[in-house]
């Protein structure tokens, strides 16, 4: 895929932009220099491939420090509710806002 001066001209349109004659020129280049790189990121054969989970991994062996999902709080809905105007069923009611 590869832009056009006019698609240039539209998309600063559309962004409120004013960009000079060679202000337009040097973004399709570096436009469309970047669907060219995207183009050949697609063209690599990735098929067994296994993902990283870190960008670190693909150097050097390494464990990711993760904790337990643990809630460490506990539910105190009842309390935190307190102050509400309005509750029904453990829910805050509120005014209806859209008609």
């Amino acid at each position: 895929m590869s832009l056009t001066s006019s698609d240039i001209a539209r998309i600063a349109s559309l962004a409120r932009l004013q960009l000079a004659p060679d202000e337009s020129e040097r973004m399709l280049g570096q436009i469309n220099g970047f669907f060219n790189l995207v183009e050949t990121m697609r063209s690599v054969d990735t098929a067994g491939v296994e993902p990283l989970a870190h960008p670190v991994a693909a150097i050097e062996d390494i464990t990711l420090r993760l904790r337990d999902d643990i809630a460490s709080e506990p539910n105190d809905r009842e309390a935190n509710q307190k102050s509400a105007p309005a509750v029904d069923m453990g829910l805050f009611l509120v005014p209806k806002v859209i008609e």
